[in-house]
Formats: C-alpha cells, sequence, structure tokens
C-alpha cells in the first residue's frame, strides 16, 4: 500500500506538468484552450485535452487527507467546468445554425467545429472549413454526460438544457449524414467532399447512449431538465458502424481515429469479434515504431506534401506512400484500451512504445510530440526499406490532446483512478453478457365481436377497454409528444424535427404523472400508406420485428408490443384469416422462429416491461396538460372510418325514399372515378368467383354467393362498420353491382374534361346527393367530382355545418375502401391524399449507407440514374 506522502507527491508532480502543458493556456476569460500558435479553439482538442484536468481532479479528491488537497481538487474541477462552459456558450450562440440544420442538413448549417479562444466568437466563415464534424459535436456531449455524472455541474439553466437537447437531435442522424470527420478535410484527397465516417457514427452512437435520461442538474435537478432520445436512433447508427468496421469511409479503408470507437472513451462496439478485427486491422495497417498513421496514404506534413495547397491530386497520393507521418497518441488510445478492458499485456507493452518516443521540453518535462516525420533527405531510403529510417518530432511540442490521455493512462496504471471513476456511465460494460430476451406480446380487439371469434380458436385476449387506466394508442401519438421535446421560445428552438418513431421506442411502456401509456408499432398506422391494409403483409412484419428486438434491445425490463385485431382484418363471414389465427397460436406457445415471447394481458406485464417517465411533460401547467389530452385525442382516432362521419350496415339495401332529383344528380356524374384514371388497371375476374388466393387480395370465400347475403346479415346482425356514430357517409360494402362489374367495366384509360361534360352540376346538390347514397361507387364519383372541381380544402358543409372539407371526406373514403378491400379506390384515393410509402427514403438510405449502389428509373429506358451516395 502506498503511503500518503508518495501519493501527495506524484500528484503534485502530474499537477505541475498539467499546469505547464495545459492549464497555463486556458484563456480566463472564456475558458479555452487555444491550438499551437493560433488563437482558435478546436470543440474536440479542448474535450480531449480537459479529459487529464477532471482526472486528476477526481485522483486528489479521492486521495484527499488534507485541506490543501481538497482545495486542489475543486480548482481543477472549476478549471474543467470553466472550459466545458466556455464551449457551451460558443455552441449556443450558434442557435439559428443548429435550428436551420435540423431541417437541411447541409455542412453550411453545421455548428462550427472551431472558436475564438479569446471571445469564444467564430473566427471562420461557414464555407471556409469543414465545419461539419458530427464527431465534435458528439464527443463534447459523450464527456459532458460521464462529467455530470460524475458530481460537475456543467449546465446551469432550463435553457441550457434545452440547448443540449437539441443537440442530441444534431446528432442522432448521424448514420446518414456525410461529414467532413475527425480529420476535418473530408476524402483522402482533402478536396472537402464530405464523407459517412465510421468514427462518427460510432461516436454519436456513444453520445446518444450515455446522455439518455441523464440529469444535468445532477441530484438538484427535476423533470425538466433530464435529456431524452429514442433508443431507435442509436440502434441506427449502431448497425450502419458495424456494417462499415473496420472500414473509415469510401475514400480511407481503416483510419487509427477508430480506436476512439473501440475503446475510450465511446466504447461503442459490442461485438468482441468486430472489435478485435479492427483492432487488428489498425496494427496491421498502421502502426509503425512511433505512432499509428492517420490512415493510409496520408500525406499532412510528410517531405513529399506541396503546402501552398491543402488538397492532393488523386494520382499523387501513391507518393505518400510508406512515408506517412506516424502519431504517438494513438499508443496512448492502445493504453486506455488495455487497461479498461483488463489487458494487462496490452498496456506494457505500449507504455514501453510511448516511453521511448516521449521528449523532454525546456524545464524537463516529458511530453508528447504531435506527429514523427520522415526528414526529406531520407525520403528515398524509407521508400526503399520501410520503417527503416529514423524520424523527426514535427507539429505541436507538447500535442495537448495526445497529452491529456498521457497523463490519463498514468493516474490510471499507478493506481490514482480507477476504470469506473472516468466511465460513472459505465459505457465500458457493453459487452457484458445478457440474459436471453423474452418479448413480450399483447393482443388486444377492437370489441366483444372479435373477442368472441378468438375465444372460438382458444385465444383469450382482451378488448381496448378491458386495459383500463392503461391508455394504448398508435405510434403517432407518440410522434406527436416527442415533437415536443426540446421546444424553447426564448432560443428559438422547435424542438425534435423527425416525425418517425421506431420499434424500441414504441415496444416500451410511458408514465406521465400518474398514468400509463402504451403504443402500437407504427406499421400497424394506416394512416401512413395503404400496405398496412395487407394482412399477410403486416404479419411478415411483425414476424420480422420481433427477431429484431431479440437482436437488438438492450434497455433494462423486456420489450412489450402492443397488437390490434381490428374488424378489417377480418373477412364478410366475420372468420378470422387463417395466418393469422397461426400466427397466434404460435406466440401462444412461447416461441415465434427462434424468439422467446411471452403471450399475456398488458396490465400484468407493466412490472417487466421497460418504462419510461415521460419527464419532461410532468411539469407542464394545467393549460399544457389539457392541451396534450386534446392532441392525443384528435391524433389517436380509430383505424374505423372517422367518428364524425356516417355509417350504417354493412350490406347495403338502396333506400326508397331517395327523390327523382337526388337520383338524378347522382346519375349525372355516374362513373366519372372511372373515367378520370389515366393507368389502365384490369380486373380479369369478377370478384365474386375468384377462386380462394393466398395473398391478400381476396375478398371473399368462393363458397359464398351473392344469394348469401341476406342471410348472412340475418345469421349476423352485427355485421358492420367499427364505428356507429359517424354523421357524414352512410357505408357501402360491395352491392351485387360492384360484385358482378364486367371486365371492361374495370379498365379505366382516359383522362375526362370535367368542365365541358358536367357543367351545370352544383356542387351544393351534389352533397346533399352524397349525404343521402349508401352506394360507395355513387360515394366516390361525388367525391372525386367535388375534388376535382373544388379542392381538398373546400369546405362541403355536409352535416349543415362549417368543419368538413372535401379533404375529410376523401380520407373517410379511403378508409372505407381499405376496410372493404377495395383495392382500385384504395389506390385512387391515396393518390388523391399524394399519400407515398414513407419508408421507402429509409430503405433507400440503408442501402447507400452500407455502401450499395441504388439503381432508380422508369421505363423506357435510358431513363435510369444509379446513386452511389
Amino acid at each position: 500500500m502506498r503511503n500518503r506522502s508518495n501519493s501527495g507527491v506524484r500528484l503534485d508532480l502530474y499537477q505541475r506538468i498539467i499546469n505547464k502543458t495545459i492549464l497555463a493556456h486556458q484563456n480566463p476569460v472564456t475558458g479555452l484552450l487555444p491550438g499551437g500558435s493560433t488563437s482558435h479553439a478546436w470543440v474536440r482538442d479542448n474535450v480531449y485535452s480537459i479529459l487529464c484536468v477532471w482526472g486528476l481532479a477526481l485522483a486528489y479528491k479521492k486521495q484527499a487527507d488534507v485541506e490543501e488537497d481538497r482545495a486542489k481538487s475543486y480548482e481543477l474541477e472549476q478549471s474543467v467546468v470553466k472550459l466545458m462552459r466556455g464551449l457551451l456558450m460558443s455552441l449556443m450562440r450558434q442557435v439559428d445554425k443548429l435550428e436551420r440544420f435540423k431541417r437541411t442538413q447541409n455542412p453550411r448549417d453545421a455548428l462550427h467545429a472551431k472558436y475564438d479562444s479569446m471571445t469564444g466568437a467564430t473566427c471562420v466563415a461557414d464555407d471556409r472549413w469543414g465545419h461539419l464534424q458530427i464527431d465534435a459535436t458528439s464527443l463534447f456531449l459523450l464527456i459532458l454526460a460521464q462529467m455530470t455524472a460524475s458530481g460537475l455541474q456543467i449546465v446551469f439553466t432550463l435553457d441550457e438544457v434545452a440547448f443540449v437537447q437539441n443537440l442530441v437531435f444534431y446528432i442522432e442522424s448521424a448514420y446518414m449524414i456525410p461529414d467532413y470527420g475527425i480529420w476535418e478535410r473530408g476524402d483522402k484527397t482533402n478536396h472537402g467532399y464530405p464523407e459517412l465516417n465510421s468514427s462518427s457514427i460510432g461516436m454519436a452512437k456513444a453520445a446518444l447512449e450515455a446522455i439518455n435520461e441523464v440529469d444535468l442538474f445532477g441530484s438538484r435537478g427535476g423533470p425538466g431538465s433530464v435529456i431524452h432520445i429514442l433508443p431507435d436512433e442509436a440502434q441506427q447508427c449502431q448497425a450502419i458502424l458495424q456494417s462499415m468496421l473496420p472500414r473509415e469511409s469510401n475514400s480511407k479503408e481503416v483510419d487509427a481515429a477508430l480506436l476512439s470507437i473501440i475503446g475510450y472513451p465511446a466504447f461503442a462496439v459490442d461485438d468482441q469479434e468486430l472489435l478485435d478485427h479492427t483492432r487488428e486491422t489498425i496494427k496491421e495497417k498502421l502502426q509503425g515504431r512511433y505512432g499509428c498513421c492517420r490512415f493510409l496514404r496520408d500525406g499532412y506534413k510528410t517531405a513529399r506534401e506541396d503546402p501552398r495547397r491543402l488538397h492532393y491530386e488523386l494520382w499523387e497520393l501513391k507518393i505518400f506512400e510508406n512515408i506517412e507521418c506516424e502519431w504517438p497518441i494513438f499508443f496512448g488510445y492502445f493504453i486506455l484500451e488495455g487497461i479498461f478492458s483488463g489487458n494487462h499485456e496490452q498496456v506494457n507493452e505500449y507504455r514501453d512504445i510511448l516511453d521511448k518516443v516521449l521528449v523532454r521540453g525546456a524545464d524537463g518535462i516529458t511530453v508528447m510530440p504531435e506527429l514523427y516525420a520522415v526528414p526529406s533527405d531520407k525520403v528515398e531510403l524509407e521508400y526503399s526499406a520501410p520503417g527503416s529510417q529514423e524520424r523527426k518530432p514535427m507539429g505541436q511540442v507538447p500535442h495537448r490532446w495526445g497529452q491529456s490521455l498521457y497523463i490519463l493512462g498514468r493516474l490510471l496504471t499507478e493506481g490514482f483512478l480507477s476504470p469506473g471513476e472516468l466511465d460513472p456511465l459505465n459505457r465500458r460494460l457493453a459487452m457484458e453478457p445478457k440474459p436471453d430476451l423474452v418479448v413480450q406480446v399483447v393482443i388486444l380487439a377492437e370489441d366483444r365481436v372479435i373477442q368472441a371469434r378468438l375465444a372460438e380458436n382458444d385465444l383469450h385476449v382482451q378488448t381496448m377497454s378491458d386495459v383500463d387506466p392503461i391508455q394504448v394508442h398508435p405510434a403517432r401519438v407518440l410522434s406527436h409528444i416527442y415533437s415536443q421535446l426540446g421546444r424553447n421560445k426564448k432560443l428559438g428552438l422547435t424542438g425534435r424535427p423527425s416525425s418517425d418513431v421506431g420499434l424500441l421506442a414504441t415496444s416500451k411502456l410511458y408514465r406521465l404523472n400518474d398514468q400509463i401509456y402504451a403504443f402500437m408499432p407504427q406499421f400497424l398506422d394506416q394512416q401512413t400508406f395503404y400496405v398496412a391494409l395487407d394482412t399477410e403483409f403486416l404479419l411478415d412484419l411483425f414476424r420480422t420485428d420481433v427477431a429484431y428486438l431479440r437482436a437488438n434491445w438492450q434497455m433494462l425490463g423486456r420489450p412489450t408490443m402492443v397488437i390490434p385485431i381490428y374488424h378489417w382484418l377480418m373477412d364478410f363471414k366475420l372468420d378470422l384469416p387463417a395466418p393469422l389465427v397461426a400466427t397466434l397460436q404460435k406466440l401462444q406457445a412461447g416461441y415465434i422462429y427462434g424468439t422467446r415471447v411471452h403471450l399475456g394481458n398488458l396490465g400484468d406485464f407493466v412490472s417487466t416491461s421497460c418504462v419510461t417517465q415521460l419527464t419532461f411533460l410532468s411539469g407542464a401547467d394545467s393549460t399544457a396538460e389539457l392541451e396534450l389530452g386534446n392532441l392525443i385525442d384528435n391524433l389517436a382516432c380509430p383505424a374505423s372510418p372517422r367518428p364524425k362521419l356516417g355509417t350504417t350496415s354493412a350490406f347495403h339495401v338502396p333506400p326508397s325514399d331517395m327523390t327523382r332529383e337526388s337520383r338524378s344528380r347522382s346519375n349525372s356524374i355516374k362513373g366519372i372515378v372511372k373515367r378520370s384514371l389515366s393507368i389502365k388497371i384490369i380486373d380479369e375476374e369478377p370478384l365474386l368467383h375468384r377462386p380462394v388466393r393466398h395473398h391478400h387480395e381476396h375478398l371473399l370465400h368462393d363458397s359464398l354467393t351473392t344469394a348469401d347475403l341476406p342471410s348472412l346479415v340475418e345469421e349476423h346482425p352485427f355485421i358492420r362498420q367499427p364505428s356507429e356514430t359517424s354523421l357524414h357517409l352512410a357505408a357501402s360494402p360491395p352491392s351485387q353491382s360492384m360484385l358482378h362489374r364486367s371486365h371492361s367495366d374495370l379498365i379505366w384509360r382516359t383522362h375526362f374534361d370535367h368542365h365541358s361534360e358536367y357543367e351545370g352540376v352544383k356542387c351544393e346538390d351534389l352533397v346533399g346527393t352524397l349525404r343521402e347514397t349508401d352506394s360507395l361507387h355513387e360515394q366516390a364519383d361525388i367525391i372525386h367530382y367535388l375534388f376535382v372541381n373544388k379542392g381538398l380544402d373546400w369546405d362541403t358543409k355536409i352535416s349543415g355545418r362549417p368543419g368538413c372539407p372535401v379533404k375529410e371526406l376523401v380520407m373517410e373514403l379511403y378508409e372505407k375502401a381499405g376496410h372493404l378491400k377495395q383495392w382500385w379506390l384504395v389506390r385512387h384515393t391515396a393518390g388523391m391524399l399524394r399519400k407515398r410509402v414513407e419508408d421507402l427514403a429509409k430503405v433507400a438510405t440503408d442501402l447507400l449507407v452500407r455502401q450499395k449502389q441504388l439503381s432508380v428509373g422508369l421505363p423506357p429506358e435510358p431513363r435510369e440514374k444509379i446513386i452511389t451516395r
């Protein structure tokens, strides 16, 4: 056991080294550290440089036996706070750029990567530097979270909390935003082309995971000072990172900067095999006697580099091969990675190597140089025998970033610090084995009818109303709730920009005050695109998502999937589709495609689920709570047609009291939909007589004929649309005429001239007819005519009062057509509403960020474009 006097001597030695090499350069006003001979303060360099000061403060606090040591610890802590707040203030001055970048993701709207150390203001114009460096902002957030968890208070006000929350939004899409990377110049040729960089993606992933649910006010905080992330964003970064490693980017085969991702401070890789492969690749391709090259054919500071220009030509990269400068800083990363992983052999190996390349400064202090370069007169000899020539230290001496990591390594190896003190959020434990995951599945019937049908198949489930007091809502409600996060009127911050919520987010339960909320997966939301109306497609997505949860769930508690069963999933005999029943029975058995599942009631899963507190809404006043309640009520509309719109029994009998005038108005525009379509759509068989098919477009079983319809209604008087409270459009199932439409009647080819053919038809009269008719085709014709002539925003006043535009009627028509599986009308109304496959852009992005090519085009050739980035 080391006695107190020896410990004090060693700590005082490191304090003198830190004072002379780092703190002596800290600006007393802004707290920032200038870089080298300039007054520019880089965000990344400042954060790395202050780490050793933080570490020494922790060491003094740990060894504090006298007041003097406590005073030194406090003084060092305040130096750390000063610098971190200086960076925060500089970033906050660019709040307008942050807000723009959330929308545009344009490099010119990026937060600056460096600031004037004297004033904290910007020092380089937007277009004069590669400012988009996501890893620098991510590193700041990561270390901010770690320091806050260790007991430092860096953030003082709720306005600053809101800004930090928006910094999270700034980096959460790092997996698809090319940036200029840790070396600031983009691709290997320094032409300023941004790339997707593994080091940036990994640091963003680490920051997102670390700062989640951290209270920036520490033990003194409340609900409003907690930072929130959606876990799917971090998981996206994880997936792309794993697909790229050990490659750094499209132009860089490997980069020594990845050492900061696989080890301290990020610990972003949780696959041991991939981590080892990345480390060995760096050793094999980049390690030399004096350090590691940043990347292959790196011309920075070499004797062959032309100092008159920043960029290189592609052909000249060859001349940098084998003479790349070697950076001792990466030996410091190897040492830290060995300490945190418990690899003492690696620690001793690189500590001995590093001691040989350190130099002594003018005052006798051992310091780390920035890099070692081959002298100009030895270049040819180095070409002929790589690694044979002595190199000279160049660049900054000391290199503060590297000096800080070196001192941290010494404090850890000498026992003044433990790994847990520098990593209070336990990021180093990412690869610890986890128990086998069980996915909890809750099946909810829309009403008692569906509940009874499920019970006939020995599937006993709850209805939507049975889960009270727990509230169940669609994913879009959760998206709008999270859109409130980070809003701040004083700073002009609008909060979370994305409208998407992923599976990981909807598989948690949420608590707000005393109320618990559960959310259905987003793929079940019919308001997005009509593929959600396809039963077999939904079942395939469900099986895929269960497997996804098994592979990617990292949070405490089990994931809980809430799956509703609606009327539109049933056929006209109110029978459940066989694939749906088979899938539910597999869930009941406890396994589905290799994943353990537990089928049960929602109330029984609260104690075992992952529950997140919606603290950013907890402090809202009564007015804000009322607005939130109204928002949820407006968004959480049922899957059936809108409650404000009318419906009657499903199998329509034409009303006998319809006036001759109404019939005349209706006939005047009959068939307007089919004449308006320009795409040829052919229905090869009458719907009624189609054989049973194993895909989603069959309507009726082939044993059901039109003669069965009256008896079916009589046998099942409860057959109806799910909502019975509508006021506008009557329900209209396929009538006999619709089921027996001729082949030629379903071929639509040409546009129509509505100005001449239907001139004189009054729209107000058509609205009256629309109110009376039960025919789906008549409703489609009238609504389409109103859409073409009046537009989506025209108020129909169909209920006798304002507030029902054409768009509302088109939405109802779209939903009713989906319930009746009338795909021709679903596609047509989807086009009127300008619906699109929202996941298409995501899928394309997933391919591109994995360095794949995407071919996009329409016939005839050669209207095709290859997208590569």
